[in-house]
């Protein structure tokens, strides 16, 4: 895997983890933080779409490696999902 290979997972990876939060409605951070939340996504979402046995849908050919894009944004929208759930405030009566 190149350099130029890297930058351009990365990149999918901070797109994928963006459009996650978006769909959760909760943002943990910045660019950093988008491309940390598409990384787990795709692990999470590989992982979930293994147990249920679903066929790779869209995935991305990068450096010989495939990257997930559907099950990388499935995938972060439930990591932000569950990090929303643990970290929002409760409202005290």
């Amino acid at each position: 895997m190149t350099v130029l290979d890297f930058v351009v997972l990365l990149i999918i990876a901070a797109i994928c983890g963006a459009v996650g939060q978006a769909l959760a409605g909760y943002s943990v951070g910045g660019c950093v933080a988008s491309t940390l939340v598409g990384f787990v996504g795709a692990v999470l979402g590989t992982w979930i779409a293994g147990l249920l046995g679903l066929p790779e849908v869209f995935a991305i050919n990068v450096g010989g490696r495939a990257f997930p894009i559907v099950w990388s944004v499935i995938g972060s929208a439930l990591f932000v999902a569950f990090l929303s759930l643990l970290t929002r405030g409760r409202v005290s009566m």
